[in-house]
């Protein structure tokens, strides 16, 4: 069933628990996540990055998703992450995205603040929740994110926006990277806890790629109701066509495709098991 992503993050607010937001640009892996999310009993968001336009025209993933929602045994949410671009922002709007992310996190703070309104007024218009960032993450390996400089969260800096903005959920950077980790991760748990006893809004953390479960635990503990997980599934299809191919280089696309999907299922399986937090 469709949904919306403020409806699963309340559910998990009720629950102590966070809802995976897995990232997707095609077929397999909408249909990987939603399977996974039928199979793990758990509600699911399937997230759509501004940079795969390219790729998968944002109107053709959206009718792709919704008409496998409405066929899942789960609530299923669409969410446009990491958007620059107002015009993406109002194509997502349109073609029936429960929530979108307007990112403004590299921008001056006061011009954050003033497009991230424009964006909030936009979409509250239409029934849309925003998601916002403050903070910015680094790049971590085989990511295809765009480069941040690691700024972590300031809380007081995060409750003055989001009373500013009205946004509906906010990205905080608590030392998580997009990608995997170069070195040892290490989320800044306190700085956590200080940031969700600012603000009242659900808490989003992105790179969930590679973070240890007992701090994912943790976080989720403090306050982390969304999760986004984009590298750590991709690797693992990678890694299937590689072996698949290696065993048999001429085998039917269908076939090495079917490979991948079922290897990123069971990824997906694992890492919504761990964020039931039980």
């Amino acid at each position: 069933m469709i949904t919306t992503t403020k409806e699963l993050l309340a559910q998990a607010e009720k629950t102590n628990s966070a809802i995976a937001a897995f990232n997707c640009y095609n077929a397999e892996t909408i249909q990987a996540a939603i399977a996974a999310g039928e199979k793990a009993n758990k509600g699911v968001i399937i997230a759509y990055g501004e940079r795969y336009q390219d790729y998968m025209n944002i109107e053709a993933f959206a009718a792709f998703t919704k008409a496998l929602a409405a066929q899942a045994s789960i609530p299923v949410a669409l969410h446009l992450d990491h958007s620059y671009q107002l015009e993406t922002i109002k194509k997502a709007i349109s073609a029936g995205f429960s929530s979108v992310m307007y990112d403004g996190s590299a921008l001056p703070m006061e011009e954050n603040v003033k497009t991230t309104k424009h964006v909030v007024e936009l979409a509250h218009a239409e029934g849309v929740f925003v998601e916002a960032e403050i903070g910015s993450m680094q790049k971590g390996e085989f990511s295809d994110e765009e480069e941040g400089d690691g700024k972590l969260t300031d809380p007081a800096e995060a409750a003055w926006f989001v009373k500013e903005t009205n946004v509906d959920f906010l990205a905080a950077s608590i030392g998580t990277v997009h990608g995997m980790y170069k070195g040892e991760p290490n989320l800044q748990l306190d700085l956590l806890h200080d940031i969700a006893n600012s603000i009242e809004i659900p808490l989003v953390l992105h790179g969930g790629s590679g973070t240890p479960e007992d701090q994912i635990l943790k976080a989720i503990d403090r306050g982390i109701r969304k999760i986004n997980v984009n590298t750590e599934i991709s690797l693992a299809a990678v890694k299937t066509i590689r072996e698949q191919l290696n065993e048999n280089p001429t085998i039917h696309l269908s076939n090495l495709m079917t490979a991948a999907q079922d290897h990123m299922t069971e990824q997906m399986v694992r890492i919504i098991e761990v964020y039931k937090n039980n």
